[in-house]
Order: structure tokens, then sequence, then C-alpha cells
């Protein structure tokens, strides 16, 4: 179908275009970005025109953490809902990790998640295949077989590998091949609390989780990236001495990228409350200048990518007391407006708050399937996976208003809601409407 968005301010954080302009959409692909005074092709005839008045037209969004629950907890998620929500927050490429049940570390099991994703036609998906299998820390999975089923990268979710050896042979591997290993920097023995350690988890009698935990998990890391040269994506930094070690790692050369949650970057530990479990998020909330770290460090480049961290859980798992209520929050629709208002508070142009949701986690998936793909990128050519939002409209997030199947969120903190900037009034894939705002 011939698609023309009219009359938006069009942002391209990959090429810094910016610039009101008409866009032209055929067969899937951008083929003209027209500014003011520009005339489209003379062959193109829209067969439906978006007005944009307002509002501003970008890339569609790149989330690198997202839990779609399939196959194994659907009572939690489905493909369905889940892939609805990415698409009414603007979101046309995820990440799904391997945790799943059964765990992504056989080929068919790829296979059948990208084709179940494919028949309903909304967001693309990208699965990380385990980097063991069952995650169990022993045997490294077939990751050529893996990666020829559609896996773009290898993980071990949040199962911490005790074992250093494995992971130093995994890395060995993946270097030879030129794979990505994912990993959340997180010692198995010091991570099992539930609550920043600290004042606050100490007054209310909850578990520990102390910063040594991360940074542990990170020099050995590193030490094992500089034996390899191995290239690694940090998922999820949540620490001020992280984000120095990330700063170090990056400025003495080695492949590695991190990213940071919509949970980190706004909340901290004091955000618990009176035991709300809906706080109760891995990794854990942090104290304040953790929290202004990462704000900060997500603004100079240090970390790469602003993730959702999308994990949709039921009332049954978050109707329990806080240290045994299930960890996670729902996050896909809430990913933009999240961002933006990062950007709001830190002084940050729209351009790098667009930018961590584009164009650098699309260079984190670099290549996908062996092939260049101009996933992230807005330009002429290029497919045509577009966000149009309307950055003047508030909204409040509560239940009523998420389409995903999990309706718990720390931002839904109280019977109103947050108040967030942004809303989407249409989202395109591959060219094809897969959203748009009654």
């Amino acid at each position: 179908m011939n698609i023309l968005i009219q009359h938006g301010r069009v942002i391209d954080p990959a090429s810094g275009f910016d610039h009101p302009a008409d866009v032209a959409v055929v067969d899937g692909h951008i083929v003209a970005i027209a500014k003011a005074g520009e005339k489209l092709p003379a062959n193109f005839k829209a067969e439906q025109t978006i007005d944009a008045k307002g509002c501003i037209v970008a890339p569609g969004l790149v989330d690198l953490q997202v839990r779609l629950r399939e196959p194994g907890h659907e009572h939690e998620g489905m493909l369905a809902s889940e892939l609805t929500a990415a698409v009414a927050g603007g979101v046309t490429s995820l990440v799904c990790p391997p945790d799943t049940d059964p765990v992504l570390d056989e080929p068919g099991l790829i296979e059948m998640l990208k084709f179940r994703a494919e028949k309903l036609h909304c967001a693309r998906v990208f699965p990380l295949g385990a980097l063991t299998r069952g995650l169990k820390g022993e045997v490294l999975t077939e990751m050529s077989d893996l990666t020829d089923a559609g896996c773009v990268g290898f993980s071990q979710a949040e199962v911490p590998l005790e074992n250093t050896q494995v992971l130093q042979r995994a890395l060995q591997y993946a270097a030879t091949f030129g794979y990505t290993v994912w990993l959340r920097p997180q010692e198995m023995h010091l991570g099992k609390g539930v609550a920043a350690s600290g004042p606050l988890a100490t007054r209310l009698g909850l578990s520990g989780v102390p910063v040594a935990a991360e940074t542990i998990a990170l020099h050995t890391i590193f030490a094992l990236m500089r034996a390899t040269r191995a290239r690694v994506h940090l998922c999820r930094i949540s620490s001020a001495e992280g984000v120095e070690l990330v700063r170090a790692a990056k400025k003495e050369g080695l492949t590695v990228t991190a990213d940071v949650s919509i949970n980190s970057l706004h909340l901290s530990d004091h955000d618990i409350g009176y035991f709300d479990s809906r706080a109760r998020v891995t990794p854990v909330l942090r104290q304040q200048r953790d929290r202004d770290a990462l704000r900060a460090a997500l603004a100079d480049g240090t970390l790469d990518a602003l993730v959702s961290d999308h994990t949709p859980i039921d009332n049954d798992g978050k109707a329990l007391p806080f240290a045994e209520a299930e960890s996670g929050a729902t996050g896909l629709e809430l990913l933009l407006s999240l961002s933006l208002k990062w950007a709001q508070d830190s002084k940050v142009s729209v351009l790098r708050a667009l930018d961590v949701l584009t164009a650098q986690p699309a260079k984190v998936l670099g290549k996908v399937q062996g092939q260049s793909t101009s996933l992230g990128q807005l330009h002429v050519g290029g497919v045509a996976d577009l966000v149009v939002f309307d950055p003047a409209v508030e909204w409040r997030v509560t239940p009523d208003a998420l389409h995903s199947q999990g309706k718990h969120t720390p931002f839904a903190f109280d019977m109103t809601g947050m108040s967030l900037p942004a809303r989407v009034k249409a989202t395109l894939v591959a060219g094809r409407v897969a959203y748009q705002a009654a």
C-alpha cells in the first residue's frame, strides 16, 4: 500500500535529520522524504494518508529486553497481546530472552516462535538463544544452529553462570564466529536478595543485593573479554559503580555495549514504599545516586540504549508479600513516554531521547541473520518501520490504558497513575499500519 504521512516533524537520530517533512511509503519502503517546498515523486499516489500535524515521525522503536511469555507462561502474556502492546507503544522491533518454558535452546523452538510472531503481523521479534542448555550453566548450546534458526545473540537471561570456565568457553566460541553474548552482570551468591542493600532494605527487613553483586560480575566479564576478544552486550546496568566500570571498559577499547531499564532510570528504592510489589523488579531499584548516575550515563553515551524490561505478570504473581511476589513489570507502552520524560527532566534533546530507542539499540543488534538492515533508521530506501506520536499529549498510567495482558507497573503508583508525555498516533511495520489510535 502507498501511504503518505503529512505535516509531521521528521526525526532520524541516525543521520541527525530533524525537519518538517512529508514521508511517502511504497511497498514497505520509504521512497521520499519531502521537506517544505520539495515535491513528492510524480508517480506517487497515496492510498492512505496519515495527518501528522503537531506530531513527530520517527523510526520505529527497537526494544532490547521484552518478555513475551510464550511459550510456557501464557497465563501472564500471549504473543498476540504483547505484540499488540508493542506497536501501541511504537515498538516495531524487539529482542526476547530465552527463559521461556521450554527454554529457547533448540532451533525448532526458535523457528516456531518466529513463525507465530510473523503470523500476527505486528512487531518484529528477534530471539536470544540460551547460552547453555536449559540455562543450567553446564553445557554450551549449538550456537551455530540457533543462529541459523534466527537468534541474534546468546544469553543466560536471569540465571547467572556459577562456573566461570563455562563462561570463558562460551565467550571463546562466540568470539570465533562473531556472535554477541548478552549478559546481565550479577554474581550468583550475592544477588539473591529482593531489594538494594542499604538503610531502606534494613528498615523494611528485606534481604539486600549489594552493588558488589554487579561490580564483581563486571570485573569477571571484562577480564574474560580481554582474554577472548568477545563482543558482549551488558543488560540493565543498575549502579553508579557499574557505570564507571563500563565507561572504563569502553575507553580501554573492549567491544562492549550496555543498556539500562526504564525502572532504574526513573525510580529508586524509596519507590518500594510500604512493600509495594509493583516495585519488585530485576535488577533491584537502587539509591538515588545510582539513578542519577544512570541518567547521566545514558545522556553521555556510556550506556547505549534504554529498554522497557517488559515482564507481564498476572494478579496472582503480584498479590503476595513483597519478598514472595514475582519480579517484573509491564513496560512496552511506557518506553517512549519515559524516554521523553527523562529528556525533559535531564534537559536532553528529543534527538538523543529517540536515539537511545532507535539507532543505538539497532547498532547493538548489528547484522540480523547476516544481512545489514535499516532498523532504527528513517531514510529514503530504508524499511518503513515508523512511529507517529504526539509529544504534547499527557496521559496517565492506569491498567485500563495498557494493551498488555500484564497490568502491573510501578509507574501506576496510585489510583490515578503517573502523568507521562507523548502518545502514539500510528505505528507502521514494513509499510503496513500495525497500530492506529482511535
